[in-house]
């Protein structure tokens, strides 16, 4: 019966612990961090039909890539968050 109290005494004590566990908050993905690139902006005096095709093709282009980035930067965001704050209770 000794051993067992002191067996139990020791498991309990070893079970407490004086150094605060904190969790952290996970990194975010680097991939999501890139910032996005510049719109483009029509060069020279004058403008062809051809010309300003290209360069708002290539900005609605740039625009749609940077807004589908944000979109998953949001939602990873939320999925870590949840998942942080159950794993605290």
């Amino acid at each position: 019966m000794k051993y067992l109290s002191l067996l139990l005494i020791s498991l309990l004590y070893g079970c407490a612990t004086v150094v605060p566990v904190t969790a952290k908050f996970p990194d975010s993905p680097s991939l999501l961090m890139v910032k996005c690139p510049q719109l483009k902006t029509i060069e020279g005096d004058t403008t062809t039909l051809s010309n300003l095709t290209t360069v708002v093709t290539i900005n609605y282009t740039t625009y749609y890539e940077c807004a589908v980035k944000t979109d998953e930067w949001i939602e990873w965001y939320n999925i870590q968050k949840t998942i942080f704050e159950k794993a605290g209770k």
